[in-house]
């Protein structure tokens, strides 16, 4: 999950679940228990079904990974078990298996989605949901929330949905600088659409970059319905927009080419929701 939250005392970091086999889940629950034990109670483990990449990069990852989606209920759950150290199902291959360190401490689970079968997970297993709205600019973020909320089943842990969205959002002190460093964003997705996997290409380079008519009106496209623009202003519509879809959490994603106009972009809106 990503860089502002609605506490900054909580670290965020989430894991691919499509790339958990059991030993796999085993040893991310340890990684994470570690983590816990470090820092107890600011630590957060995000994990969903898809790989985060081509296909190519999920078969080396894991050979399985064509058909490791279908097992991902399963994963999550041995997952809880052996994070928090509850028992795993009577007559499970790996009952006795135990992750270490022992101890009372364990990361808080949250199912990262993108569409609703993610929202079912995590409303099955009683878990804090969070919807990628950076992915596709917040289609189907409204229904996946309401899928689960509406069936939601009450957990120990969490008795009651929780629920987040990761945006992608860029702030500057003016909108013409906002929509610089955006363009290099929509080129990027440009050429996803055209099928080909590009690094961010710079402001310079973005600026310079052959498209069509058709091709510039779908970037400017793009970046209206993106979080770009004045502190404020992006501020102010991303607060509208948790409140729309009734999320208790915001976090957000600047994958900017110039590192210095992401840091400045996270500094102007930390300031702005007064963190």
């Amino acid at each position: 999950m990503a860089a502002i939250a609605a506490t900054t005392s909580r670290i965020r970091i989430g894991s691919a679940g499509i790339m958990l086999p059991h030993y796999s889940a085993l040893k991310v629950a340890e990684q994470f228990r570690v983590l816990e034990a470090i820092a107890p109670g600011r630590i957060d483990l995000g994990v969903g079904r898809a790989p985060g990449s081509d296909g190519r990069t999920a078969f080396a990852l894991n050979p399985n990974a064509a058909t490791a989606a279908d097992q991902f209920p399963a994963m999550l759950r041995d997952l809880q078990a052996w994070s928090s150290g509850a028992p795993l199902p009577e007559n499970h291959p790996f009952r006795m298996v135990r992750a270490v360190p022992a101890g009372p401490y364990a990361p808080e689970i949250w199912v990262l989605g993108s569409s609703d079968y993610g929202a079912q997970i995590a409303a099955y297993f009683g878990l804090p949901y969070c919807y990628a709205y950076f992915f596709n600019d917040g289609q189907g973020a409204a229904r996946a929330l309401d899928i689960y909320r509406d069936n939601y089943r009450p957990s120990a842990l969490n008795p009651k949905p929780h629920s987040a969205i990761t945006v992608w959002a860029l702030a500057a002190e003016t909108q013409a600088e906002a929509n610089y460093h955006y363009r290099p964003r929509g080129i990027q997705r440009l050429m996803y659409y055209r099928g080909q996997f590009i690094a961010t290409p710079s402001p310079e380079a973005a600026a310079e970059f052959p498209v069509t008519e058709a091709e510039q009106a779908r970037i400017d496209q793009g970046r209206a319905v993106a979080f770009c623009g004045t502190p404020g202003d992006v501020a102010d519509r991303l607060r509208k927009e948790c409140a729309a879809l009734g999320v208790d959490e915001l976090a957000i994603v600047t994958s900017a080419y110039d590192v210095a106009a992401r840091r400045n972009s996270y500094a102007l809106l930390a300031a702005e929701f007064g963190l």
